[in-house]
Formats: C-alpha cells, sequence, structure tokens
C-alpha cells in the first residue's frame, strides 16, 4: 500500500449494536440494567467472599477472581457502549481504542484460566477429600491465578501493540460496538498476516488447553462419583459442581460458537450478538447462577444481610 493511502487516525467511529434511531432508547435501558445488575452482583459477589468467615475455602477464592473478572471485561465494554447510545457520534478515540482492547485481552484470557482452575479445585475436592488442604493451600491458589493474570497481560501488551503499531487505512469505521481486535483487522493497510497467525495460536492454545483441563478434571470427578455408594454422597458431589458446570458450558459455548465461524462472517449481526452474550450478559448471569445454585452463598447473603439490619437498628 502506498504511502500516501496511509492515514493517521485519531480516532474510531464504533458502528454499535444498531443503526435504528426507534431501537436506541429501548437497547440503552435494557443494557444499562444489564450492567447494573453485573456491576452490583459481582462486586457484591466479591466482598462477600472477602468478608464471610464461611466462605474462605480455594472455591471461593477463585470464585472472587471470577468475579473480578467478570467486572473486569464487561466494564471495559459496557460503559463506552452505554454512552454511544446517548451521542450523535459513536467515537472512541485512538488511544482509548487500544487501551479498551488491552484490557478485554486480559480479564476474558484469565477467566479461562481461571475456569480450568475452579475445575481443578472441585476435582482435588471430591477425588482426594482428605488431601484436599494439602493439595491446595492458599499459595497454590495464588500461584493459580497469579499465572493467568501474568499470562493475560503479556498476550493483552502482544497483540493490542502489535495491532496499533501496524498502519491503518483513511477508513476508521470499526463494524462492531466496541474496539475487538478482529474488527480492527479489517482497517489495517499493512500485511496482517502474522499478527493474524499470533491471534489464530494463541486463541487456540488458550481456548484448548484451558478447555483441556476442564474437561479432564469433570471426566475423573464424574468417575468419582459414580463409584459413590451413597446417592446422598452423589448428590451432594454433582450440586458442588452444577453451577461451574453451568458458568462453563455458557462460557465456553459462546467461544465456539464466535470463534469457529469462518473468518468472513465475522462482524455480522450475529457476531455481535454473541459478543453481547459473552460481555455482557455472562458476567451478569454469572453470580446469580452462584447464589441461586449455591446454599453456601444464599446463607452467607442471608447473615451479612441480617448484621446490616442489625446495625441499621441500632443507629
Amino acid at each position: 500500500m502506498d504511502k500516501h493511502h496511509l492515514t493517521v487516525l485519531n480516532a474510531f467511529i464504533l458502528m454499535g449494536i444498531t443503526e435504528c434511531p426507534e431501537l436506541q432508547g429501548p437497547l440503552f435501558g435494557l443494557f444499562l440494567i444489564i450492567y447494573m445488575i453485573t456491576v452490583v452482583g459481582n462486586l457484591g459477589m466479591i466482598i462477600l467472599t472477602k468478608i464471610d468467615s464461611k466462605l474462605q475455602t480455594p472455591m471461593y477464592f477463585f470464585l472472587r477472581h471470577l468475579a473480578i473478572t467478570d467486572l473486569g471485561y464487561s466494564t471495559a465494554v459496557g460503559p463506552k457502549m452505554l454512552v454511544n447510545f446517548v451521542v450523535n457520534e459513536n467515537t472512541i478515540s485512538y488511544y482509548f481504542c487500544a487501551t479498551q482492547l488491552a484490557f478485554f485481552i486480559v480479564f476474558i484470557a484469565s477467566e479461562l484460566f481461571i475456569l480450568s482452575a475452579m475445575s481443578y479445585d472441585r476435582y482435588v475436592a471430591i477425588c482426594n477429600p482428605l488431601l484436599y488442604t494439602v493439595i491446595m493451600p492458599q499459595r497454590t491458589c495464588w500461584v493459580l491465578v497469579a499465572i493467568p493474570y501474568l499470562y493475560s497481560t503479556f498476550v493483552s501488551l502482544l497483540v493490542t501493540i502489535k495491532i496499533f503499531n501496524l498502519s491503518f487505512c483513511g477508513h476508521n469505521v470499526i463494524r462492531h460496538f466496541y474496539c475487538d481486535n478482529l474488527a480492527l483487522l479489517f482497517l489495517l493497510c499493512s500485511n496482517t498476516y502474522e499478527i493474524e497467525l499470533i491471534i489464530l495460536i494463541l486463541s487456540v492454545f488458550e481456548l484448548i488447553s484451558s478447555l483441556l483441563i476442564v474437561l479432564v478434571s469433570y471426566l475423573l470427578v464424574f468417575v468419582a462419583i459414580l463409584r459413590m455408594n451413597s446417592a446422598e454422597g452423589r448428590h451432594k458431589a454433582f450440586s458442588t459442581c452444577g453451577s461451574h458446570l453451568t458458568v462453563v458450558v455458557v462460557f465456553y459455548g459462546t467461544l465456539i460458537f464466535m470463534y469457529m465461524q469462518p473468518k468472513s462472517s465475522h462482524c455480522t449481526d450475529t457476531d455481535k450478538v454473541a459478543s453481547i452474550f459473552y460481555t455482557l450478559v455472562i458476567p451478569m448471569l454469572n453470580p446469580l447462577i452462584y447464589s441461586l445454585r449455591n446454599k453456601d452463598v444464599k446463607y452467607a447473603l442471608h447473615r451479612t444481610w441480617k448484621k446490616i439490619c442489625n446495625v441499621f437498628s441500632t443507629v
């Protein structure tokens, strides 16, 4: 591409979710409610698992970090998307676009491996209950979340720097509602083979390695459960895995649907719907799933609510 065809971009225009003016108001209201539930639910889960004495176990340690990643990538996308519903021109600055992409990759990649760590935790708890506290001390838990955060930060910086060091054409309209790496590749004038290969290799590695850990962990869990003689024991074991398994199926199912599509179909309306689901809806559902299906969380909520009521009643 000749140099006179290249443009130094100061901002991008996000196409958003829809171009229909009559849908802007209802969609703004809907996504504002979803984002508010996401913030309240995940912040509540972070605080609850931190302050409640009965939730100081590895399972809830990982649940707290799952809530952090949910809150992180939904906040990287949600507020800007909501602002774009009420402004005339959906612009995003060059540097804010890079920042949004970087934070989104950090949190979404971290979530994959935190879900894997949670699967491993369930495997140890059910298959080696007597050695659970020995295998899963606090130090091991911190290592299992620190490695994903460090790896995800490296991947995020690598992909973001690579993309934004390439030359963009004069066309600055992103066919999405946030700065997605695949959408940005369509705006590049430079040869994108290297960055496409990097994204493909990293995406495949992250998806397959994390999913493999989940599948192997749950395969061993199901074998152990089937060998249990007590029906009550089997029910209790299944109930401890139920919430996490629901979250895993929804999250991985959406990502596989997104990234197994042909390249030509990306950034279509179907792609946007899938993106909305995993960037906004799943972070809202996760705390609801864990609070509705988990007795320990429900009891902790009840205890905390009673303490709050007692504090206000004495004032």
